[in-house]
C-alpha cells in the first residue's frame, strides 16, 4: 500500500470525525459541570469514576476490535457513547439529573469513548501506506483536540446565549448527539481492514476488498500472541500514563483543584487554550513524524518537562500569561500523544493489535483514576509538582526508546513484529 488512493482518504477522514467526537464527548463533563453546583461539589468523584469506565472500554472494546474487527468495533463503541450522551442530556431536561444517574451516564459516555481508540488506532495503521502511516494516525488523532477545544467554545456561547444554566448544558449535550449521528452515517460505510481479515484466515474477503479498492494484498502474517510483546506495551503504557496524566492534569483536573489561583470558572477557557496548543503540535510534530518515531518521541516529552516547569512558574500571575504557558505545555503533549500513538499501534501482531493498544490505554486510565481521587486532597500546588516529576518520568522512557527502541518510521507492519 504505498500509495495514498480514495479509499485512505475515506477511512482517514472517518476516524478524523471520530476522534473529533471523542473530544466532544469527553469534554462534556469538563466544560459544563461548573454551571451544575449540584454535580460540581462531586467533580472529583464523578471525574475518577469516569476514568474507570474509560479503562474498562478501553480493555473490553479493544479486545472486541481483535475478534469482530475494527469496522463492527468502531460501530459498537459509537453506539455505546451516543446511548450515554442521549441519556445524560433528556434526564437533565426532565430534571431527573441526580449524582447516581450523572455518574452513570457520563460512564457509559466514557466507556464506549475508551472502546474506540483500539480498533481505531488498528483500522488506519493497518490501511496506511507506510510513508504517510505516522502522518495519518498523528493527524487524525489531533482532532480529539480539535473537538475538545470546538465543545468548550460552544459551551460558553450557549452560557452566554442561554438564559439559565440548564438551557446551555442541554444544548451542548444535544450538540454532541447531533455529530454522534452524522458519524454513524459515515461509519457505516467504511471497509473492513484487509489486513485483519486475512490475519481471521478469511482470505477471499481480503481478496475481494484489496480488489475494489486498488490496494495491495497484505502478506501472510504469522499468528502471533500477545505474550512476546509485553516489554512493548509496558514501555508504552508508561509513557502514555505520564501523557494521559500530564495532560487530564493541566487541562480538565486543575481548574477544580483547591488552591488554583484562578478559580473554576476558568474551567472552559483552560479547557479551550489547552486543546488550542494541542491541536497546533500536532502540525507542527509532521516534519519529523515520519521521519523518527525515535526523535519525535525524545523531543515531545524533552519540551513538555521545560513548559511544564514554566507552567508551575507563572500559576498565580496574570490568566493571560498562564493560558499561554499552558498553551505551548499542551503542543508538547500533543507530540507525545502522536508519538505513543503512532508506536502502538504499528508494533503489535493484527491479530492481537486493538486487544494491545487497549491494554496500554486502560493500564494509563486506571493510574488516571487512582491521580483524581488525589485531586481534593494534594491541591494546586503538589498537582503542579506531580505535572513536573510525570513529564521527567516520560522524558526518561522516551531516551531509554530512543537508545534502544525500533525505529519504524516508513516500514511495513510486518517487518515490525
Amino acid at each position: 500500500m504505498d500509495r495514498w488512493r480514495v479509499v485512505h482518504w475515506v477511512l482517514f477522514a472517518v476516524v478524523v470525525a471520530s476522534f473529533f467526537l471523542d473530544g466532544v464527548l469527553f469534554s462534556l463533563v469538563p466544560t459544563t459541570i461548573f454551571l451544575l453546583p449540584d454535580l460540581a461539589q462531586n467533580a472529583t468523584v464523578i471525574f475518577a469514576v469516569n476514568s474507570i469506565a474509560f479503562m474498562l472500554g478501553a480493555a473490553a472494546l479493544g479486545r472486541l476490535g481483535d475478534v469482530v474487527g475494527r469496522r463492527l468495533g468502531l460501530i459498537t463503541s459509537l453506539a455505546i457513547y451516543t446511548a450515554g450522551a442521549l441519556w445524560f442530556a433528556l434526564a437533565y431536561w426532565a430534571g431527573a439529573l441526580d449524582l447516581a444517574v450523572a455518574v452513570l451516564s457520563t460512564s457509559l459516555i466514557n466507556f464506549g469513548v475508551g472502546g474506540e481508540v483500539g480498533p481505531a488506532y488498528a483500522a488506519l495503521a493497518e490501511f496506511s501506506p507506510p510513508r504517510r502511516r505516522g502522518a495519518a494516525l498523528m493527524l487524525a488523532a489531533n482532532f480529539w483536540n480539535i473537538g475538545a477545544a470546538v465543545i468548550a467554545a460552544l459551551a460558553l456561547q450557549y452560557a452566554e446565549l442561554a438564559a439559565d444554566p440548564r438551557t446551555a448544558v442541554f444544548y451542548t449535550f444535544l450538540t454532541a448527539v447531533a455529530l454522534a449521528a452524522l458519524v454513524l452515517v459515515a461509519r457505516l460505510h467504511i471497509p473492513e481492514s484487509p489486513r485483519w481479515l486475512a490475519a481471521r484466515g478469511r482470505e477471499a474477503e481480503a481478496k475481494a476488498l484489496v480488489e475494489k479498492y486498488g490496494v495491495d494484498h497484505p502478506p501472510r502474517e504469522e499468528r502471533r500472541p500477545l505474550s512476546g510483546y509485553w516489554g512493548r506495551v509496558a514501555v508504552f503504557a508508561a509513557a502514555f500514563t505520564a501523557q494521559l496524566l500530564t495532560y487530564n492534569i493541566a487541562a480538565y483536573y486543575l481548574p477544580y483543584a483547591p488552591g488554583f489561583a484562578y478559580g473554576a470558572e476558568l474551567a472552559p477557557l483552560n479547557v479551550a487554550a489547552a486543546n488550542a496548543g494541542a491541536a497546533v503540535g500536532a502540525f507542527l510534530l509532521l516534519p519529523i513524524i515520519d521521519r523518527s518515531r525515535r526523535l519525535a518521541f525524545l523531543s515531545a516529552f524533552v519540551g513538555g518537562l521545560a513548559t511544564a516547569v514554566a507552567l508551575a512558574a507563572v500559576h498565580g500571575a496574570a490568566a493571560q500569561l498562564y493560558l499561554a504557558v499552558l498553551f505551548l505545555n499542551l503542543v508538547f503533549s500533543e507530540w507525545a500523544w502522536a508519538a505513543v500513538s503512532v508506536l502502538e499501534a504499528e508494533l503489535f501482531p493484527t491479530a492481537v493489535r486493538s486487544t494491545a493498544v487497549g491494554i496500554v490505554t486502560a493500564s494509563a486510565w486506571l493510574i488516571n483514576a487512582a491521580a483524581v481521587f488525589t485531586e481534593g486532597v494534594l491541591g494546586a500546588g503538589p498537582f503542579f509538582a506531580l505535572l513536573t516529576a510525570l513529564w521527567a518520568l516520560g522524558a526518561a522512557v522516551a531516551a531509554l526508546w530512543y537508545a534502544k527502541g525500533v525505529e519504524s518510521a516508513g516500514r511495513r507492519l510486518e517487518e515490525l513484529v
